[in-house]
C-alpha cells in the first residue's frame, strides 16, 4: 500500500479507539495530514475526500465495489439496489429510477403536504423529536396513504437514530414483519402510492424496506438542522428561498457523511496506488468542509448557491450512477415539511447542532426552537 500520512492513533488500536468514539473528529483530522491519508481500523483504510477522488471512486462501478462495504454491516442497507454491485446494479437502477424521478414522486406533494401541517407546533419543540415524527409519518404516507401501522414502522425505524451498535444489531423478528407486513400492502396496493409503483417489480419488498431506512434518519436530521438554522436566520424564512437553505444544510451536515468501497482490482487513483481487496473511503462531509472549494465553510451562507456548486464537489446524496434513489423524494419531504414553518416567526432556544456521526450524521444535542405568531 502507497505510504500516506495518518492522523494520531495509538500503537495498539490504531484509530480504532478514536473511529468508535468520535469518528467525525478522527477524519477531520485526517484531512489535515493530506487530501489522502490512511487509517488503521480493524483492517487498512484509504480515505480521500478531493473532487478527483470522489469522481474517481463514484464514477467506476467495476473497480470500487458495494459488497464487502460499511453498508453491509447494518442489516438496514445491504440488500436492495443501494448494496447491488454490476452488472446487475445498473439495469435493477434503470427499472427504479422512474418511480423516484422527481416527475414520478410530483403527485405525493398534497399527501406530504397535510403531514407536514396536520401536527404543527407552537411554543417551544425540539426539533429533532418533531421532524423524526414528522417524516416517519410522511414515508408511510408516501409508500403506503398510511396503511401501515404507524407503531411497527416506528419500532423498525428506531434503532437507526440510537449510536452504535443499535443500528448494526441484526433483528430478524422485526424485520420479518416489516415484511410481512409490506407484502400484505403490496398484495393491494393503495392507488398513487409508492407501493403501487413498485408492486410489479420483482423483490419489491426488499427495495422498499430499504427504503424506508435510507430515507428516513437521513431525511429527519437534515430537516431539524434546517428548523434550527431558520430559527437563527430570520431573513431566510421564507418558502421561495427554502431551496437554498436545504442546499446548504445538506453541505454543512451531509446525512450520508461517509461513503465506502471496496476496490476489486489494483487502481491508481489521484497518484495514489491502491491494492485489489482495499477498504476506500469518500467523506462529503470532508469535501462540504473544504475551504478551498467551499469559502467560509463553516458558516451557514444559503446565498452561495447562487453561484453554482464545484463539480464532485457537492455530493449530499452521492453522486454519479449512484447517486441516491430517494434524492428528489428527500428533497420534497424537505421542502413540504418546512414550508409551513415560514408563516410563523421562529427563535433558537438552546440546542447543540455540532454534527455527530451515527450511520447518518446527527446533532450532537437537542436542538430547541420556539414558534410563534
Amino acid at each position: 500500500m502507497t505510504t500516506l500520512p495518518a492522523p494520531a492513533g495509538t500503537p495498539l488500536l490504531g484509530h480504532l479507539w478514536r473511529w468508535s468514539t468520535d469518528p467525525v473528529r478522527l477524519l477531520t483530522d485526517g484531512a489535515r495530514t493530506g487530501d489522502v491519508f490512511r487509517l488503521r481500523l480493524w483492517r487498512p483504510v484509504i480515505v480521500g475526500y478531493t473532487p478527483d477522488w470522489n469522481r474517481a471512486v463514484l464514477g467506476d462501478l467495476d473497480t470500487f465495489r458495494s459488497v464487502g462495504s460499511l453498508s453491509g454491516l447494518t442489516p438496514y442497507l445491504s440488500a436492495g439496489v443501494v448494496y447491488q454491485d454490476q452488472p446487475a446494479h445498473d439495469p435493477r437502477r434503470r427499472e427504479l429510477n422512474p418511480h423516484f424521478h422527481a416527475r414520478g414522486i410530483a403527485h405525493l406533494a398534497e399527501r406530504l403536504d397535510l403531514v407536514a401541517r396536520a401536527d404543527l407546533p407552537a411554543g417551544r419543540v425540539e426539533a429533532l423529536a418533531w421532524a423524526s415524527g414528522t417524516v416517519r409519518r410522511m414515508l408511510n404516507a408516501a409508500f403506503f396513504a398510511n396503511t401501515m401501522p404507524d407503531r411497527l414502522l416506528a419500532d423498525f425505524l428506531h434503532p437507526l437514530q440510537q449510536p452504535a451498535p443499535g443500528p448494526m444489531i441484526p433483528r430478524p423478528l422485526l424485520f420479518r414483519r416489516l415484511d410481512a407486513a409490506i407484502a400484505r400492502i403490496l398484495a393491494d396496493p393503495p392507488p398513487g402510492t409508492l407501493a403501487e409503483a413498485l408492486a410489479g417489480l420483482d423483490d419489491a419488498v426488499a427495495e422498499i424496506r430499504v427504503g424506508l431506512a435510507a430515507g428516513y434518519d437521513t431525511t429527519a436530521h437534515t430537516l431539524a438542522w434546517a428548523l434550527w438554522h431558520l430559527a437563527g436566520a430570520p431573513e431566510w424564512v421564507q418558502p421561495e428561498t427554502l431551496p437554498q437553505v436545504v442546499d446548504e444544510v445538506l453541505r454543512l451536515y451531509p446525512a450520508g457523511w461517509l461513503g465506502s468501497r471496496v476496490t476489486a482490482a489494483p487502481v491508481t487513483v489521484t497518484g495514489v496506488d491502491i491494492p485489489a481487496g482495499t477498504l476506500v473511503l469518500y467523506s462529503p462531509l470532508l469535501t462540504h468542509r473544504d475551504p478551498r472549494l467551499w469559502p467560509g465553510p463553516l458558516e451557514f451562507r444559503p446565498e452561495r448557491f447562487d453561484g453554482g456548486r464545484p463539480a464532485w464537489g457537492f455530493l449530499p446524496f452521492s453522486a454519479g450512477r449512484r447517486t441516491c434513489l430517494g434524492a428528489h423524494l428527500a428533497r420534497a419531504m424537505l421542502r413540504a415539511a418546512l414550508t409551513p414553518w415560514c408563516e410563523g416567526k421562529l427563535a433558537q432556544v438552546e440546542g447543540d447542532p455540532r454534527p455527530a456521526a451515527a450511520i447518518a450524521l446527527r446533532p450532537a444535542g437537542p436542538l430547541w426552537i420556539e414558534r410563534r405568531w
